[in-house]
């Protein structure tokens, strides 16, 4: 099983990233991404090694995306394949795999349908998760579709901390309980740390702070708590989800203004978090808001990183301890503003940032405690597409 070509799809609602890499030796051939699908001017990105395409063409669908995307691959200029049948493994983000799915999934027509059940957990993922898998068995017929879940990494947490205290019902019946999110990146940073830090034993705490956010603490390797739920939508403050709030809130907004359940999901998906508390998403320019005196953006920053700081507590009091904080994903790795914001007064737990080492973006492994700091602050740049073909091409040897 050398050299084996896995495309890695990560679909989204109306986009489509996506990597090849030859497998064992993890060499990215290309990667790229396919966005605004459906509207007039979506684009798409490409680079294989030296050569890189950025045009603007009309997409209407994934399928037509991902078709877009075969072509790259086999143009006798710079495609990296001479027809569709080398690449022997599509590995597929999904989101949420339920209590199911433990483990990295071959895809048939009944592991389709749990996904498909599973659209009202994940309804802003698991649809076009589903429409990547079913467009890719189209367009690489001889493939072996590869699901790797989001949740599969949080099995391993423990029913004292999975279960809610509601009605034993509701968890045998309707599977009502903690499921966790972001497993993949928070499996692939946590074993990077875990290979610098060199011991068996570890307790480490992965913050993956991007548009969507989640913390983890992980004992021995392994998920043993983690911030987000039952559904992609509690826990740490997020660029348009609310995280964690009081049921209360919830429950006034129905009984007193009116609000239907559509319109509950509508407003703590996509109008809450740091967009509910700003008006912007994005946080670039929440942070330069912020220099610029905008008091809501400080105030928005500061709830983050206190936020953020509770979970630090928590974890490392339910762990006894921690070795090491990791930051990862696009806000984790990139702003040294909220880093320093989360790490700053928590040197009774052993936590004390060196300013200087973390100034700036973060492209690779890098550590930013100081020299008396107790415990080791990382920044570990996410891989979530190494991690889902390392998985895929583990899962295929070990069926061959």
């Amino acid at each position: 099983m050398s050299n084996m070509k896995i495309l890695v799809i990560n679909s989204g609602s109306s986009s489509i990233k996506y990597q090849v890499l030859s497998m064992p030796k993890q060499i990215v051939l290309c990667k790229g991404l396919v966005e605004r699908i459906g509207i007039a001017d979506a684009q798409l990105h490409y680079t294989a090694g030296e050569y890189q395409v950025d045009k603007t063409i009309e997409i209407a669908s994934h399928e037509q995306g991902l078709e877009a995307v075969a072509k790259l691959l086999m143009d006798p200029n710079i495609g990296i394949i001479d027809n569709v049948d080398e690449i022997k493994a599509v590995g597929h983000r999904v989101v949420h795999g339920g209590s199911r799915f433990t483990n990295t999934t071959i895809i048939d027509e009944s592991v389709k349908e749990v996904i498909k059940s599973l659209f009202y957990l994940a309804p802003l993922h698991n649809p076009p998760n589903l429409m990547g898998i079913d467009v890719a068995e189209k367009v690489f017929p001889n493939a072996t579709q590869v699901g790797v879940f989001d949740t599969a990494f949080h099995q391993t947490i423990p029913e004292v901390a999975h279960r809610y205290a509601i009605p034993n019902e509701f968890y045998k019946e309707d599977h009502i309980r903690v499921y966790g999110f972001h497993g993949t990146s928070h499996q692939y940073v946590s074993k990077q740390a875990i290979a610098k830090l060199g011991e068996k034993e570890t307790k480490i705490i992965t913050i993956h702070l991007g548009n969507g956010c989640s913390m983890t603490a992980i004992k021995d390797g392994n998920s043993i708590d983690t911030s987000l739920g039952f559904g992609p939508m509690n826990g740490l403050i997020m660029g348009t989800r609310s995280g964690d709030i009081d049921q209360a809130v919830l429950l006034y907004l129905m009984e007193q203004k009116g609000y239907s359940t559509q319109e509950i999901t509508q407003l703590l998906q996509k109008k809450s978090g740091m967009l509910g508390l700003t008006g912007m998403s994005d946080l670039r320019d929440i942070e330069e808001a912020a220099e610029h005196h905008n008091k809501m953006a400080q105030l928005a920053l500061d709830m983050n990183a206190y936020r953020i700081k509770k979970y630090i507590g928590a974890y490392t009091a339910m762990m006894n301890g921690l070795d090491a904080l990791v930051f990862t994903a696009g806000i984790g790795e990139n702003s040294d503003v909220l880093r320093a914001m989360v790490c700053k007064d928590m040197d009774y737990l052993g936590i004390k940032m060196d300013e200087n080492l973390n100034v700036g973006k973060k492209k690779v492994y890098t550590e930013i405690q100081a020299a008396d700091s107790k415990v080791k602050i990382l920044v570990i740049p996410t891989n979530e597409e190494l991690e889902i073909a390392r998985q895929s091409y583990n899962l295929l040897k070990i069926k061959q």
